[in-house]
């Protein structure tokens, strides 16, 4: 009977986590993994918790305890990356994150001794590294993915590129209002069982309200612009990715990734065709005709778009050149950094790549595309809130007219239809 208990609890809380765009298939990796995290109690009272952000009133109600005892439970989940806490005009709010990039990366931002993170980390890797549905289902399901390459600004240095602001990681340093630095979740993960690469660990960057919770709770490290700026720097000296939150305004995670060990990459490489990660709006462009073929840009490649192949040269049979699969390179730059001998450019790609404003835009856009705009509107777990409806119905209307009538369907709501047809209208 108590394992039935334990078992009920914790499905609850998968039914409540695969409320977001991004969920998490079951496993019994994945009840493992919960089980590690949450106490039975606690799991319980998670997913009972609204979608979207509440305080501790709405808390209270929902799970039906105490104020103090919510309050309680509420503070204890926060301060080890379950929930993240928020200030705004005097109040205290709550968000339950998604497991990526969420709760699964928090629980390894730091060294604990409360749970054996070589036990979690195992149990991690068996689930993200050698099952592959939530890996799959989380980086290929829809066309707007949960993150972005940034270009590497120093390979840009001496070109005539116009990059946007939105596009730089070190502008989102710049006007973050908190910035922290943590461990390296990927990093740390694969140290664990023994698969970790050089490259720096303390190097994982959250912004603005994911790093001032973090902060408070000692999980991330609060730094300045100016130290900001040098771990950027440092990122770059190891020939790491930036790969953050795909949005325009407001980012709140840069990862400095590796090829080896880093999830997206490693997506990006098992997924290649199905585009896991949204590239940087540049590719590179190479001299092949001047190219030696020395692999450079082979090597320093995190998701093997560039590889050698025959120069073709009838007087030196075995000579090599660089060449470039555009389907899947990221268009990070690093390739341009690592030949010496200047022969790589960047252009900018034929097509835009359209980012997502704010995560509300990029929410409902995955909403949509993975058919759960309901759970986002029809929270069974909190009032219903105009001011959320309107900001949800704000999205959609601007939307692309096929996402609107992906919306509508979903919904089947004849409010819907009506404000979509008459929409451009007035």
């Amino acid at each position: 009977m108590a394992h039935i208990t334990l078992r009920s609890a914790y499905s609850n809380l998968l039914d409540r986590i695969n409320r977001f765009p991004q969920g998490a298939p079951q496993s019994e990796s994945l009840y493992k993994i919960l089980k590690m995290l949450f106490s039975e109690r606690e799991a319980e009272f998670v997913s009972l918790l609204p979608i979207k952000p509440f305080d501790s009133k709405t808390a209270s109600r929902l799970t039906k305890k105490s104020l103090i005892e919510t309050e309680k439970m509420l503070d204890e989940l926060s301060s080890r990356g379950i929930l993240l806490d928020t200030e705004s005009n005097g109040k205290t709010f709550y968000t339950l994150p998604p497991p990526m990039a969420g709760f699964f990366e928090f629980s390894l931002m730091r060294l604990r001794t409360d749970i054996d993170q070589k036990v979690l980390s195992e149990l991690f890797y068996q689930y993200l590294n050698v099952e592959e549905d939530f890996v799959k289902e989380l980086f290929t399901t829809g066309e707007t993915q949960l993150g972005r390459t940034f270009i590497n600004e120093k390979a840009i240095d001496k070109t005539k590129l116009e990059v946007l602001d939105y596009e730089r990681a070190s502008e989102v340093i710049n006007t973050a209002s908190y910035i922290g630095i943590g461990v390296c979740y990927c990093r740390h993960k694969m140290e664990h069982i023994g698969k970790a690469c050089n490259a720096p660990m303390n190097i994982c960057m959250t912004f603005n309200g994911v790093a001032s919770s973090l902060i408070r709770h000692n999980i991330a490290r609060q730094v300045d612009i100016n130290e900001g700026m040098d771990i950027l720097q440092q990122a770059y000296g190891h020939n790491l990715v930036q790969f953050g939150e795909n949005v325009q305004k407001d980012v709140n995670f840069i990862c400095n990734c590796c090829g080896c060990c880093c999830e997206a990459m490693l997506a990006a490489k098992r997924f290649a065709s199905l585009n896991p990660i949204h590239t940087t709006n540049y590719l590179p462009s190479i001299n092949d005709t001047e190219c030696n073929g020395c692999a450079k840009c082979v090597d320093v490649c995190p998701v093997e778009a560039m590889t050698l192949v025959s120069a073709n040269n009838p007087e030196r049979s075995k000579k090599k050149k660089a060449k470039l699969d555009e389907e899947i390179c990221l268009g990070c730059g690093l390739c341009i950094r690592a030949c010496n001998k200047e022969l790589i450019e960047m252009h900018k790609r034929e097509h835009r790549v359209i980012t997502p404003i704010n995560s509300a835009h990029r929410t409902v856009m995955m909403a949509i595309e993975r058919g759960q705009l309901q759970n986002l509107i029809f929270d069974n777990h909190a009032l219903w809130n105009h001011l959320t409806i309107a900001a949800i119905l704000g999205v959609i209307l601007k939307l692309p007219p096929l996402k609107q009538t992906l919306a509508s369907q979903q919904m089947k709501s004849r409010y819907l239809s009506h404000l979509l047809a008459n929409y451009g209208k007035n």
